[in-house]
């Protein structure tokens, strides 16, 4: 990798005069300075100690015309120092106003935010918020230092975390200093670039997607504005940042190497080399910005967990830079479309940018994964309820249906519905994803599949009208040889009969099949089969009957999703040359309350062969077949002549 060139124009001493930093070489001298500002904030300017470092002297000339005057900020809660001996007296010095109280740094662990503000509070547009800043050298920062107050914190709506860190005492005085400084009025712009999402749009806000980095000067772009917030967001390390064909680049070439640490490819080559075109490097340092966000995986690890030396930092680097607050993940995450629009909508309220992509990943994450270093806005805004990326249950419902019917062997190849089932699948496992939530109406969405289930039921149960025997109608039989009765669903119930059954539900063992519903008569055998969370139906109809009687039958649903239902009505297959139902099949109207009603005739011809018969209900709503028998006798008709 390679260095760019600082984009500072003018005079050097005209710059540092409108600058609101002063440059101080040796720490005494500094000390002093530190101690001339605190007494004089209004009038003097923040000294800043670079310990002779040019990179932080250049960094200091190129944020004069980022920020303006210079002003205590306000202080937080708490602070704690960790290791405090490695830092220069003017620099504990310039720290201590950032906090109210300062602690210990052993004090440092899971059980001190409780210590401190008691029980976690309830969130609440009145509640305190409190405030706990870490500051310490980079290598300070372990994970065990600092990994369990995140956690603690991500569980207190009412606590805010705030680090300031640097690679040595020098960044850290030129982070430090960052925090006296107010972003200059002019400084109005915000940025978004991002190389793994698309179809963004926010008016007063700079954007440039996946798309538009094909053909955009991505490099000219970013260094050619003063930004006030600049997200910055593709696949990368803890040393680079991908942005289409650009990269951003964590080299800071002014500070040493350290031999035993692995480094990127630049590391072991004399000649300028990267892993990405080495003339569409964008140096970090360069981009004036006051505060980034590096929106890739592990862009700021704690110290003991980076992959790289830190001289390849790219967290590092933003602080050695312009920067007042850079905000970074600590470990890998799946932020994408829905953290982003979090973010747009945060930056508007003026919220934190941490708490707008750690509240949105939550859904897909164990824990959070940013960091904001730096003191953040003293009243920061509030943070947005993320996007909502939950699927609707029917949506799921109809996934976990359509993959238990096309997945194993319930359908055979020349089944006339696959084509129509595998499209409704296809849809369904994209609407289920992050970023179709995020995108889609979900009422549009809801509408679209109401309809596709409504068509693919009528030509289930059209299958059963055409062939009673169809495969749908062994599923269950096909889902009973992949299940196990579960033992507490076991309850004892009545038959329609009167007589005793049995409800209960097999599980399925594999997700080629459904957990099943079924009831089971001690006269009736197998009187209703269904799937949990669908219909059931109850036939009421006459059981004894005579040759050539012509009754009715009614089938009550119940439990069905309001709208409507696909309900037939067919007899056993020994029955047919004697017995019919009409008609095949009835579109049947479901009430707010899950029930509706209709009727069917059974006609039993004048010579019906005297003996037992069974006739069977089914309805179909959302791919979900539900069955149910029912008994009756056919008698010989009296000799009118006796």
């Amino acid at each position: 990798m390679v260095q760019s060139d600082l984009h500072v124009s003018g005079d050097a001493s005209e710059i540092m005069s409108a600058s609101p930093f002063s440059l101080v070489e040796d720490t005494s001298s500094y000390a002093a300075a530190v101690d001339a500002f605190l007494s004089d904030t209004a009038r003097a300017k923040v000294p800043v100690w670079t310990d002779g470092r040019p990179d932080l002297a250049a960094s200091v000339a190129c944020a004069a015309g980022l920020y303006g005057e210079a002003r205590r900020p306000a202080a937080c809660s708490y602070g704690i120092v960790v290791r405090p001996e490695a830092m220069p007296a003017g620099l504990v010095a310039l720290l201590e106003p950032l906090a109210d109280k300062w602690l210990a740094g052993e004090e440092v662990g899971a059980g001190l935010l409780d210590a401190l503000f008691g029980e976690a509070a309830e969130a609440a547009d009145d509640a305190e918020v409190h405030t706990l800043l870490v500051a310490g050298l980079y290598e300070h920062l372990t994970v065990d230092t600092v990994w369990p107050l995140m956690r603690a914190a991500e569980l207190r709506p009412d606590v805010r975390l705030r680090l300031l860190t640097g690679r040595d005492a020098a960044s850290l005085a030129w982070f430090t200093a960052k925090q006296y400084a107010h972003t200059a009025p002019d400084v109005r712009d915000i940025g978004m670039f991002t190389a793994v999402d698309r179809g963004l749009t926010r008016s007063g806000i700079h954007l440039l997607d996946e798309e538009g980095m094909k053909t955009a000067d991505v490099r000219s772009e970013i260094l050619g504005t003063r930004w006030s917030r600049l997200l910055l967001q593709g696949h990368g390390k803890d040393d680079s940042l991908n942005l289409a064909d650009y990269t951003i680049c964590g080299l800071n070439s002014a500070v040493p190497r350290k031999e035993n640490v692995i480094g990127p490819i630049c590391a072991y080559s004399d000649e300028p080399t990267c892993y990405k075109p080495v003339d569409k490097l964008i140096q970090l340092r360069d981009v004036r910005a006051a505060e980034v966000v590096l929106s890739s995986c592990n862009s700021g690890p704690f110290a003991d967990a980076a992959v790289y030396d830190p001289k390849y930092q790219l967290m590092l680097n933003a602080i050695d830079g312009t920067a007042k607050d850079v905000v970074a993940a600590i470990t890998g995450h799946e932020a994408g479309h829905a953290e982003n629009l979090s973010w747009l909508e945060s930056v508007r309220e003026r919220g934190s940018s941490a708490a707008a992509f750690n509240s949105s990943i939550r859904t897909v994450g164990p824990s959070p994964a940013y960091v904001h270093f730096g003191m953040g806005a003293a009243e920061e805004g509030d943070t947005p309820e993320p996007p909502a990326v939950a699927p609707a249950q029917l949506l799921l419902t109809a996934s976990a249906r359509l993959t238990a019917y096309l997945a194993g062997g319930l359908l055979s190849y020349r089944n006339p519905l696959r084509s129509g089932l595998e499209s409704l699948a296809a849809r369904v496992d994209h609407q289920i994803t992050r970023q179709s939530q995020v995108v889609r109406d979900p009422a549009e969405t809801a509408r679209s599949l109401l309809f596709d289930l409504e068509q693919l039921d009528l030509a289930i149960a059209e299958q059963f009208v055409n062939d009673p025997e169809n495969e749908f109608g062994g599923s269950f039989g096909y889902f009973a040889e992949r299940s196990t009765v579960d033992p507490s669903s076991s309850a004892t119930v009545r038959c329609p009969c009167g007589r005793p059954a049995e409800r209960f539900i097999r599980r399925a063992l594999a997700p080629t099949a459904l957990d099943t519903e079924g009831v089971i008569c001690t006269r009736c055998s197998d009187v209703a089969l269904g799937l949990p969370g669908g219909p059931s139906l109850l036939i009421e109809a006459e059981e004894d009957l005579l040759q050539g009687d012509v009754r009715p039958v009614r089938v009550t649903v119940r439990d069905a999703r309001p709208g409507t239902i696909q309900l037939g009505l067919f007899v056993a297959k020994y029955g047919r040359e004697y017995c019919t139902a009409t008609p095949d099949l009835q579109k049947v109207h479901i009430g707010p309350d899950g029930v509706g009603e209709t009727e069917f005739t059974l006609t039993l011809s004048p010579y019906t062969a005297p003996m037992a018969y069974y006739m069977t209900a089914y309805a179909v709503q959302d791919l979900a077949v539900t069955i149910a028998r029912r008994p009756y006798n056919a008698f010989p008709t009296p000799d009118s002549s006796e």
